[in-house]
């Protein structure tokens, strides 16, 4: 019997769109864009925070391997399921802490909604995977035909 996650797991896999390919070169360009900033612009991050916490350096250097590694791996499609679960907890994090604060308190609502998509987009590779043309796809392939490898 199968599990709800693997049952989820097979509908995505099943369910590929083409135009999903683009989407997903997106996003994670867009999700690399973020963490190049985020690193060159750490001075900025540091100052607005004070004085570092344990806990802070730790959330910052997760934030800069998800983005940096995690991203080039959502370009290619590869592992895509888990890398963007690895980014949700971010994104969520940026839009309730960051971004709902300054839009709703009467400040540019932009940087809310991108992070949003981003979100959105997020938990629909995390239940799609990587689409048609990635290196997730050619893995699944490769499992079919060479079972045991």
């Amino acid at each position: 019997m199968m599990s709800t996650f693997s049952k989820i797991e097979h509908w995505g896999d099943v369910h590929h769109m083409n135009w999903m390919v683009a989407l997903r070169v997106c996003l994670g360009s867009f999700l690399l864009y973020k963490g190049i900033y985020y690193a060159m612009n750490l001075a900025k991050v540091q100052e607005l925070s004070g004085e570092m916490s344990f806990f802070a350096v730790g959330v910052f250097h997760y934030v800069l391997f998800a983005h940096l590694l995690g991203a080039p791996l959502i370009i290619l499609g590869y592992y895509t399921r888990t890398v963007s679960i690895i980014q949700i907890p971010i994104v969520l994090f940026a839009i309730i802490v960051v971004n709902a604060p300054v839009a709703f308190g009467g400040g540019n609502s932009f940087e809310f909604w991108v992070s949003l998509v981003t979100l959105i987009l997020l938990v629909v590779f995390s239940i799609f995977g990587g689409a048609k043309y990635s290196f997730d796809e050619m893995r699944r392939r490769w499992d079919k035909d060479h079972p045991g490898h």
